[in-house]
C-alpha cells in the first residue's frame, strides 16, 4: 500500500523537476546606476527649481511637448499632445489638442481606478502655480506670459486669505473639452509653446494626487512619465521605477550627420519601446573623489560631467585617456547653455543699491576676480569665460560680444575703490566704506571640493584689493533657502537653459522674479522695459537689439558677476548602450538601454 503512493510521487517529483530545468528564469532587471553632486529638495513642478530635482521630476510629469533626443539644432515635438500647437496671428491665442490613452501612474489616491489625463488636469496643474499655498520659485514664467486672468485670482486670494478657486473658470488657461486646451495671452509671446515642452515645470499633475497628500506633495510625484518614485531617503539615495501603465512610445529619433554616437544609436534601437531599462538608482555624492571612484570601480554606469579634480586624469588634452579606452567606456562631450554666476543681493545695505558708490563697488570686486584662473585651477579647462549672462546655444548669443564682464583687471578695481572712498583709514591694511563703517563682504558657499577651491580664489583675489571677504558655509538647499527670502549677501550659484532662448538668462535680473529667478532682486526700470520688450517680439534683429540693451544694462550695474559658462564631459561604461546627451532633454533615461549580462560581470 505504502509503493502505491510512493511511485505516483516520485511521478510528479520527477515532472516538478523537469520543469523547474525547461521554465526560463525571468529576464535580469536593467538598472542605471549613478549620482547627483548636489542633493534634491522635492519633486513638486510647483514647487522645485533646482536642476536635480527637476531632472527626477522631468521623468515622472509630461508636459504636452519635448525636445527631440539626438536633433541638432533643438527641435520640439508632440509629447503628450496629439500635434504641434495652433496659435493666432497675433501670438496671444495658443490651442493644444492631447492624444487620447495618456494615463497616470497607479497611486492609492486614485481609489484603484485607472485614471486618464486630460485637458482639465493641465488647468489646474497650471493654476498650481499662482495658488499662495506653493509658493512657487517659477511663478515668474507664467506671469511673464500673461495669462489673462490668473495673476488678478491669486491677488485676491493674496488679500482675502482663502483658498484658491481652483474650479473658478479663467479666461488664461481653460479645457475646451476632454482633451483640447486654450491659452489666453494678454500680450503677444511667440515663444510661449517653449514653457509646454518641459514636465518638471508644466508637467500635469492630478488633483486627486494633490489633494490625498497635501502638504506633503512634493514626497509623492505621481505623473505620466515613463518611470514612477520607488524609493526616497532625502539627500541619500533616489530609486525610480518603470511605470508599467506608460503608454506605447517607440524609439525614432532624427540624429544629425557627422555624430556617429547618434547614428548608431538610432540604427540599434530604432522602433523599440520606451523606456527600455527597469529602474534608476541615484545616489547622492556632494564629494568628487568618492563620484569619480564609484564609476572606476563600476558601482556607477555613468557619470554625469567628470569631476574637474579629474578632467586631466579622464580625458588628457580633452580626449579620453587610454586607459579608458581600453575598457570601451563612452566619451561624451557638450557645451552646457548654462551660465556660473555670482550674485549681490541689490537689497543688501552694503553691496546693494543703484547710487555710483555702490555700483563702482560691485564693479570693483567684478574686475578683481580672475577667471582666467578659475577656469585653469578650479574648473581644469571645463569651462569657457562669459561675456554676459546669456548662454552658448540659445537664441540670444552672441559669439563676437565683449564686455568688461570678462576682464581681469586689479589695478582698475582699486582706482574704482579709492576714488569712492573705499580706503584703508587706519593702516590694517583693509578698506573701509566710505563712512568709515568696516567693509566686510560675506559670501556662502558649500563644502564639496570645488566649492572650497573657488571659494580660495575668491579669497586671494579680494585679499589683492584690501577687500576683507568671508564665507558662509551650509548645504545647498540650505543656501537655496536662505537666498530665496533674501538674506544672503553673496552667492555663487548656476542657470541652467530649459530651451534655447537667451529670455530665461535674461529673468536673472528681471524684477517681477524676485526671490524666485532673479536672486539679485535687482530691480530696474529700464532693463525691466527692455526685458518686456524683447518678450513681446518674434526672433528677429529688433528682439536681438532689446536682448542686447538688457545684457550691457546688467552689466553696467553688476548685479550679477557672471564667470563661465560650463562644458560638461559625462562618462559611460560599454553596458549602457545608446547613451547620448542633448542639453534640453534632462528626461534621457527612457533613451537608453543597459546590457545586465556585461554590468553584472564587472560587478563581480
Amino acid at each position: 500500500m505504502r509503493l502505491r503512493f510512493l511511485l505516483p510521487l516520485a511521478a510528479v517529483l520527477a515532472i516538478g523537476s523537469a520543469a523547474a530545468q525547461t521554465t526560463p528564469a525571468p529576464p535580469a532587471q536593467k538598472v542605471l546606476r549613478y549620482a547627483f553632486r548636489v542633493a534634491e529638495t522635492g519633486f513638486d513642478p510647483a514647487q522645485i527649481s533646482d536642476l536635480y530635482s527637476r531632472t527626477v521630476a522631468v521623468n515622472v510629469f509630461e508636459a504636452p511637448y519635448q525636445y527631440e533626443f539626438l536633433a541638432r539644432p533643438a527641435r520640439m515635438r508632440p509629447n503628450t499632445a496629439a500635434s504641434m500647437p495652433e496659435h493666432a496671428d497675433d501670438y496671444k491665442t495658443w490651442t493644444v489638442r492631447l492624444k487620447p490613452g495618456t494615463y497616470f501612474a497607479d497611486d492609492p489616491a486614485f481609489k484603484g481606478q485607472r485614471r486618464e489625463l486630460t485637458a482639465q488636469d493641465y488647468v489646474y496643474s497650471i493654476k498650481r502655480f499662482y495658488d499662495p499655498r506653493w509658493k512657487s520659485p517659477n511663478l515668474y514664467l507664467l506671469e511673464n506670459a500673461k495669462l489673462l486672468g490668473l495673476s488678478e485670482v491669486r491677488r485676491e486670494v493674496l488679500k482675502s486669505k482663502e483658498p484658491f478657486p481652483y474650479d473658478r473658470e479663467v479666461e488664461g488657461v481653460r479645457a475646451l473639452d476632454r482633451y483640447t486646451l486654450q491659452f489666453k495671452l494678454a500680450e503677444p509671446r511667440p515663444r510661449f509653446a517653449m514653457l509646454l515642452s518641459d514636465g518638471s515645470f508644466t508637467g500635469a499633475v492630478a488633483r486627486e494626487v494633490v489633494e490625498a497628500y497635501g502638504d506633503k506633495i512634493t514626497e509623492h510625484p505621481v505623473g505620466t512619465g515613463p518611470f514612477r518614485l520607488a524609493e526616497w531617503r532625502r539627500a541619500s539615495r533616489i530609486v525610480l521605477e518603470k511605470n508599467s501603465g506608460f503608454r506605447d512610445e517607440f524609439y525614432d529619433e532624427d540624429p544629425p550627420p557627422g555624430d556617429p554616437l547618434a547614428q548608431a544609436a538610432q540604427a540599434r534601437f530604432k522602433g523599440r519601446k520606451l523606456p527600455m531599462i527597469d529602474r534608476v538608482e541615484i545616489s547622492i555624492i556632494e564629494e568628487n573623489q568618492p563620484r569619480w571612484l564609484a564609476f572606476l570601480n563600476a558601482e556607477h554606469d555613468i557619470i554625469e560631467q567628470v569631476p574637474a579634480d579629474f578632467a586631466t586624469i579622464a580625458m588628457p588634452n580633452n580626449q579620453l585617456a587610454p586607459n579608458l579606452k581600453k575598457q570601451s567606456i563612452t566619451m561624451v562631450r557638450y557645451a552646457r547653455a548654462d551660465v556660473s554666476i555670482s550674485y549681490f543681493n541689490m537689497e543688501d545695505p552694503l553691496v546693494g543699491g543703484y547710487s555710483a558708490d555702490k555700483v563702482a563697488l560691485r564693479r570693483a570686486i567684478s574686475l578683481a576676480v580672475d577667471v582666467d584662473k578659475e577656469i585653469r585651477l578650479a574648473r581644469r579647462g571645463q569651462a569657457t569665460q562669459s561675456q554676459g549672462v546669456i548662454a552658448p546655444g540659445t537664441w540670444g548669443f552672441d559669439p563676437a560680444f565683449r564686455s568688461e564682464m570678462s576682464e581681469y583687471d586689479p589695478a582698475r578695481a582699486k582706482a574704482l575703490l579709492d576714488l569712492y572712498g573705499y580706503v584703508d583709514r587706519d593702516g590694517d591694511g583693509w578698506r573701509e566704506q566710505p563712512d568709515g563703517k568696516p567693509l566686510l563682504i560675506e559670501y556662502a558657499s558649500q563644502p564639496d571640493n570645488q566649492s572650497r577651491q573657488l571659494v580660495e580664489l575668491w579669497k586671494k583675489n579680494m585679499d589683492a584689493i584690501g577687500i576683507r571677504m568671508e564665507f558662509k558655509i551650509a548645504k545647498w538647499p540650505e543656501n537655496l533657502k536662505a537666498s530665496t527670502a533674501g538674506k544672503l549677501m553673496m552667492w555663487g550659484v548656476g542657470w541652467s537653459a530649459n530651451d534655447p532662448d537667451g529670455d530665461t538668462f535674461l529673468a536673472l535680473g528681471d524684477g517681477g522674479a524676485k526671490g524666485q529667478a532673479n536672486k539679485s532682486r535687482f530691480n530696474l526700470d529700464a532693463f525691466n522695459a527692455a526685458y518686456r520688450r524683447q518678450k513681446a517680439l518674434p526672433n528677429s534683429p529688433e528682439r536681438q537689439a532689446a536682448m542686447d540693451e538688457a545684457s550691457k544694462l546688467l552689466i553696467a550695474y553688476m548685479p550679477i558677476k557672471a564667470h563661465v559658462h560650463q562644458v560638461w564631459t559625462d562618462l559611460a561604461h560599454p553596458w549602457v548602450l545608446g547613451y547620448h546627451r542633448n542639453i534640453f532633454v534632462r528626461e534621457f533615461w527612457k533613451y537608453v538601454d543597459v546590457d545586465p549580462a556585461l554590468q553584472s560581470k564587472a560587478v563581480q
